[in-house]
C-alpha cells in the first residue's frame, strides 16, 4: 500500500493510529508499530515532561519504526514550549498539531527534518498552514471522533486535494477496509483511525468503556460543548442526556469576554480532562465516553494486530 504518506514517513501501511487523549499509551503505540502502521500519542497524556520524554524513549527502545506526537498548540497548553523542545531534541518522526497555529512547531522542526502534519477543518485554515510549510494535512471531518469538523469527507477532502499538492490524510469514519477504500477514492494518501483502537486488548480504558463501544451504535454519538470548552463527540449515555450537550455558563462567558477567555479556556480544558479521565478508567455514573460514529462497526474486542489486519487484508 504505497502512497505519498508511506514514502514521507517510511511506513508499511498508510494508516495512523490517531492520538487519543488519555488513551494512547506506549503499549498501544508499540503494538501499532509492530503491525505495520504508524501511530501518535498526545503529549498531554503525560503530566510531567520527564514522563513524556521517558515514553518516547520506551517506544524507541521497543521499535525502530516511525511514530509521532500530537501537540495542542494554543494557549490552553501551558506545557507546549517544553513539549516541543523535547520533540525536537529527540527528533521525533512527525508531529500532529491541533487547535491553533503550527507556526512555531514548523519553525523548529523543519531544520531537523521532523515532519509536521496539521489538523484542518476547512480550506481557509488549510491554506494558512500550507503557507507556513506543513508537510501534510489531516482532514478532520464531521464523522471524526473527539474534536470533529463540520464538513463531510466528500466536501472537505476533494477541496483540499484540488487546492494543495501535499498529502491529505482523512480523519473520521474509518473502521473497515471498505472505509479506507472510500477515502482513497476521495484522494487521500492515508487515514487517521482512532475509535476502533479503543476497542482493543491493549487499550488501557475500563471494560465498561470498551463494552459501550460494542453496545452503542453510530446514531448514539452526539456532539457536546458542555465538557472541555470545545465541541467534542461522545456516546449519548444516560448521564450525557441528563446534563445536556449545550455549552454551559463558563463556555458562553469565554466567547464573550476576551480578557477572561485565556483563563476560562485553561480552566475548562483541565476540568474536561479530569472528567474524561474519570470516565475512561473507572466505572462511574458521570460518564463521558469519547468516540466517533465508527463504533457502528465495532462488534468485538480484539488485539491491535487483528484490527490492523481487518483494515488492510
Amino acid at each position: 500500500m504505497k502512497t505519498n504518506l508511506t514514502s514521507l514517513i517510511n511506513v508499511e501501511y498508510p494508516i495512523i493510529m490517531a492520538p487519543m487523549f488519555l488513551i494512547s499509551d506506549t503499549n498501544m503505540i508499540i503494538a501499532a508499530l509492530n503491525s505495520g502502521i504508524t501511530a501518535a500519542f498526545p503529549a498531554l497524556n503525560y503530566r510531567k515532561t520527564e514522563d513524556f520524554a521517558a515514553a518516547i524513549d520506551e517506544i524507541r527502545t521497543a521499535s525502530d519504526k516511525p511514530f509521532g506526537v500530537n501537540l495542542i498548540v494554543n494557549k490552553s497548553n501551558i506545557m507546549f514550549k517544553e513539549q516541543l523542545r523535547i520533540c525536537v531534541e529527540k527528533k521525533i518522526d512527525f508531529i500532529i498539531t491541533s487547535l491553533g497555529s503550527p507556526k512555531e512547531v514548523i519553525k523548529q522542526c523543519k531544520p531537523v527534518g521532523i515532519k509536521v502534519f496539521c489538523d484542518v477543518v476547512d480550506l481557509s485554515y488549510a491554506k494558512k498552514v500550507v503557507d507556513l510549510g506543513a508537510d501534510a494535512l489531516i482532514a478532520v471531518t464531521n464523522i471524526a471522533g473527539g474534536h470533529a469538523g463540520k464538513q463531510t469527507p466528500e466536501e472537505l477532502i476533494p477541496a483540499l486535494k484540488e487546492s494543495f499538492d501535499i498529502p491529505i490524510i482523512g480523519a473520521g469514519g474509518v473502521s473497515r477496509k471498505a472505509d479506507i477504500e472510500k477515502m482513497e477514492k476521495l484522494g487521500v494518501a492515508g487515514v487517521s483511525v482512532g475509535t476502533i483502537f479503543i476497542a482493543s486488548n491493549e487499550a488501557p480504558v475500563s471494560e465498561e468503556y470498551k463494552q459501550a463501544l460494542i453496545e452503542y451504535s453510530g446514531k448514539d454519538i452526539v456532539m457536546t460543548s458542555n465538557l472541555s470548552g470545545s465541541p467534542l463527540t461522545v456516546i449519548n449515555t444516560p448521564y450525557v442526556q441528563k446534563v445536556g450537550t449545550k455549552a454551559g455558563f463558563l463556555s458562553k462567558l469565554m466567547y464573550k469576554n476576551k480578557k477572561l477567555k485565556k483563563f476560562i479556556k485553561m480552566f475548562l480544558a483541565v476540568r474536561g480532562m479530569k472528567a474524561i479521565e474519570k470516565a475512561a478508567f473507572k466505572s462511574t455514573y458521570k460518564t463521558f465516553w469519547v468516540a466517533g460514529p465508527s463504533i457502528e462497526h465495532i462488534h468485538k474486542i480484539k488485539p491491535i494486530s487483528e484490527i490492523v489486519k481487518s483494515l488492510v487484508s
